[in-house]
């Protein structure tokens, strides 16, 4: 045990004496405390009547010593009862209307932390909203979720006690001392001796309670993703198939472990540092009555009953005010400790909002009118990389026209960079050189909100909320009415399943839509994509999880939605796309052939191929499927 304390003191006193904390991590704290200075603008009528009230009641605080001092000071005799009523009187009032301003104090001080909070989470989750698709696929969910709820909630104490509590401890000090130095500045100078080192060294211990206290949230935020990953109805389930809950269990407890570890020595950091300053204001006043009797009685002085109880009423004053006095000072110290680590969360948050959005939109950008636009789609010759470092670009020179009303498919390998070609076209990612357009509109001079407006997706692995089936519908389009919603779940080939449930369309569907098969989440989000009638649809893989009955309801029901309509779809499936009227063979991010499907059959290339590996794959699987059936009815 005395070798894991002296470890770890040995660490603590690393930390502190550690270059990351000399000036230019000064420089950093004073940039944070500016930015969180900066969120209390919009209440600085509030903060000014909450600073009015701590002045108040800090300076009503010196009136019960004086009082109890003039009414030593006076004598209890018979002559001076009225004055003696008097002082009682005030003593007695002074309180009643401290208590009174101090929970109005409170109740301004909670609400305008509350409403800070309020607003870092607000800017955080849009600012988050804004970030590109990258940022989301490299960071973990969890992650997110531990920096808008854990991070921003670790600073509540700071925004709605700690910021007021040290503006009231303070005043409270510096009123404190007035009042000491009034009484005694020989008494005064005894008590604030060695509070300079005591400040000195809690901005040392507070250096190292930061660095604990960041390496807290960053194992409270791995904790929380893992939970995020293996609670979800897809982490469980693949635990469960693959017999893994064990594992799943040990990594939970280990990183709950660690983050215990953290927090047992966050709140042990400075324990003993505090317990020393705790001891040596406990034993002051001794040392003030030796003090006091020294300069009283100590040097053979007589004084008369008079000057006794103005010495004892003195004493009783100054003792009382300092332990007034010393309250405040040990939470001040206390607080820059919790100060230090709040700014390691407050780092957190402000990295997160200083991320970089390369998808900024322009000051001014077009906004297109769905129902006036034509939907005509090019590429021109585009290149893009999802990495700088990658050596050779995802897409390379891409070049293509899609006219209005018409059907462009893309097929090639997996990886061939198909379905990158549709994260560019709602600008989910900028090209590196090169344009994508929409009527002869770069994406990026247009309004992301009239791109979400203008483009109808459907993807290969369906989302949906957990919430109604009419809810996850009317998330393509709110303002559709109920009409409206039954047709478009009719023309998905959807409406009469969704009868068919206990709850019809008021069904909830569960955490990613795993009440339904996978078949019914595809229609689902079919329909909601009809609701919204865009301008261009994107369908990647938009009928894989259907059966051959659905998938040719879905078809003719995208053919009638398609008219007038631009669409591209990723297909592997080559049997969906024989009418397209074009079709684009991407293979190592190029288009390396282009035409109708009987143009590509004729051309004899990597499409001719693909076609005659999957039919001639379906034709022994028909074949097999036939001798053994011819199998079983010999037998």
């Amino acid at each position: 045990m005395m070798h894991g304390m002296g470890g770890g003191a040995g660490r603590y006193r690393r930390l502190m004496k550690s270059p990351s904390f000399e000036a230019p991590q000064r420089k950093a704290d004073a940039r944070t405390v500016r930015r969180v200075a900066a969120a209390f603008r919009p209440y600085v009528r509030d903060v000014a009547v909450v600073l009015g009230a701590i002045a108040i009641v800090s300076m009503l605080g010196l009136v019960n010593p004086y009082m109890l001092k003039f009414s030593i000071s006076i004598g209890f005799g018979q002559e001076n009862f009225r004055a003696l009523a008097v002082f009682v009187g005030i003593m007695i009032v002074t309180p009643l209307i401290s208590s009174l301003i101090g929970v109005g104090q409170t109740y301004l001080n909670t609400r305008v932390g509350q409403h800070v909070m309020r607003d870092l989470r607000n800017q955080l989750y849009a600012h988050l909203q804004n970030m590109p698709l990258k940022f989301f696929t490299d960071t973990r969910t969890g992650e997110i979720q531990s920096r808008i709820s854990n991070d921003i909630g670790g600073v509540q104490s700071v925004l709605t006690d700690t910021a007021t509590s040290t503006v009231s401890n303070v005043t409270i000090v510096l009123a404190t001392v007035v009042g000491l130095l009034a009484l005694s500045w020989q008494l005064t100078l005894l008590s604030l001796a060695l509070v300079p080192l005591f400040i000195f060294l809690t901005y040392r211990v507070g250096n190292v309670r930061r660095e604990i206290s960041k390496n807290t949230q960053m194992s409270l935020a791995e904790m929380t993703a893992v939970v995020e990953e293996t609670l979800s109805v897809s982490g469980v389930l693949l635990a469960k198939v693959f017999g893994r809950q064990r594992h799943e269990i040990q990594r939970f407890k280990g990183e709950n472990d660690r983050y215990v570890a953290l927090q047992i020595r966050q709140q042990m950091v400075g324990r003993w540092f505090m317990m020393f300053i705790s001891t040596f204001f406990s034993i002051l006043p001794a040392l003030v009555y030796l003090l006091m009797g020294y300069m009283s009685f100590g040097q053979g002085q007589h004084p008369s009953p008079q000057q006794i109880n103005e010495t004892i009423g003195t004493l009783v004053a100054f003792t009382t005010l300092q332990t007034r006095l010393y309250f405040p000072i040990g939470q001040l110290l206390s607080v820059q400790i919790e100060i230090q680590g709040a700014l390691a969360l407050f780092d957190r948050i402000f990295e997160y909002l200083d991320m970089k959005n390369d998808l900024m939109e322009k000051p001014d950008a077009i906004s297109l009118d769905p129902h006036t636009s034509r939907g005509q789609v090019e590429m021109d010759n585009v290149t893009f990389r999802y990495r700088e470092d990658l050596e050779r670009p995802t897409l390379d020179g891409v070049s293509f026209t899609m006219r209005p009303g018409t059907l462009t498919a893309l097929v090639g390998p997996s990886g061939a960079g198909k379905t990158t070609i549709t994260y560019l076209l709602p600008r989910l990612y900028d090209v590196d050189s090169g344009a994508v357009r929409i009527d002869s509109h770069d994406v990026r001079d247009l309004t992301l909100e009239s791109l979400g407006t203008m483009i109808g997706v459907v993807t290969q692995e369906t989302y949906l909320f957990h919430s109604t089936i009419r809810e996850n519908l009317l998330y393509g389009r709110p303002d559709a009415t109920e009409e409206e919603l039954i047709t478009a779940a009719k023309a998905a080939a959807i409406h009469d399943r969704i009868m068919e449930l206990s709850e019809g369309y008021d069904t909830v569907v569960g955490e990613r839509g795993y009440k339904l098969s996978g078949g019914e989440k595809q229609r689902i989000a079919i329909a909601r994509v009809i609701l919204k009638d865009p301008r261009v649809l994107i369908l990647d893989e938009a009928t894989s999880a259907l059966d051959t009955h659905s998938e040719r309801l879905i078809q003719a029901a995208l053919e009638r939605l398609m008219q007038g309509r631009t669409t591209i779809a990723i297909a592997h499936r080559l049997s969906t796309i024989l009418a397209a009227d074009q079709i684009l063979v991407v293979d190592h991010g190029q288009i390396v052939e282009r035409g109708t499907h009987t143009e590509l059959l004729e051309q004899g290339g990597l499409y001719a191929r693909l076609y005659n590996e999957q039919f001639a794959s379906a034709a022994e699987v028909a074949e097999l499927s036939a001798m053994d059936e011819l199998a079983a009815v010999n037998e």
